[in-house]
């Protein structure tokens, strides 16, 4: 695996995150990563990239939903340790302090 983690393994730095990194790191979460799952980790870096800050739950909901009709708990249908404990960590953001679920 790339990039240093904190205790809770989140990655220290985002711009360490890889693809084989997401894997390794759902695979350890017991969790395969399906071409949805894909969709929301892809939207995330990408937002990521664009605002320098990772996007609130709502953005990666909305995001479902417009590209492929998801109902809004879709997201953590995909991640049902949550999305600042298994969505986050897997797309590669470092730790969130508080966080809204949308």
């Amino acid at each position: 695996m790339a990039g240093e983690v904190d205790a809770d393994g989140y990655l220290v730095d985002p711009a360490d995150w890889t693809e084989e990194w997401a894997i390794a790191t759902a695979r350890a979460a017991q969790l395969e990563l399906t071409p949805e799952h894909w969709a929301a980790i892809r939207f995330m870096r990408a937002f990521l990239e664009l605002h320098q800050v990772a996007p609130d739950a709502r953005f990666v909901m909305r995001h479902l939903s417009e590209t492929s009709g998801a109902p809004r708990n879709r997201l953590f249908e995909l991640f049902p340790y949550g999305y600042p404990g298994q969505a986050c960590k897997i797309a590669g953001m470092r730790r969130p302090r508080a966080w809204s679920t949308g």
